[in-house]
């Protein structure tokens, strides 16, 4: 079996960059803004840490003040909490993404 050889003056696929290697030969600037605007970042940061803190919170203050130690009922309601933040996180979703469809619409309506 004999292989190719390499001539020295030749790129090897590892010396080639990664535009050399789709052919592509622009060197403009590359687009550095983040894929997910900040807003949305810190809404699901937001809605992660109702997640976490509001069912348990509702556990421990339900299981002692409501339920006087049944702990079963206190379970019921923080699983009824988290699937609040969560309804409460799809709502939120839908709002926004029908936010941007109606302001792109717009923006078509200003262009033409």
């Amino acid at each position: 079996m004999s292989s190719r050889r390499i001539v020295s003056n030749e790129k090897t696929v590892l010396d080639q960059d990664s535009h050399e290697r789709n052919g592509a030969t622009d060197t403009g600037k590359s687009n550095i803004a983040p894929a997910v605007p900040a807003s949305v970042i810190i809404k699901l940061l937001g809605f992660t840490l109702a997640m976490m803190i509001g069912p348990l919170g509702i556990y421990y203050l339900s299981l002692n003040s409501l339920f006087k130690g049944n702990s079963t009922f206190a379970g019921a309601t923080a699983a009824i909490t988290a699937n609040i933040v969560l309804i409460a996180y799809v709502v939120v979703a839908f709002k926004e993404d029908q936010s941007e469809r109606l302001e792109a619409s717009e923006a078509e309506k200003k262009k033409k």
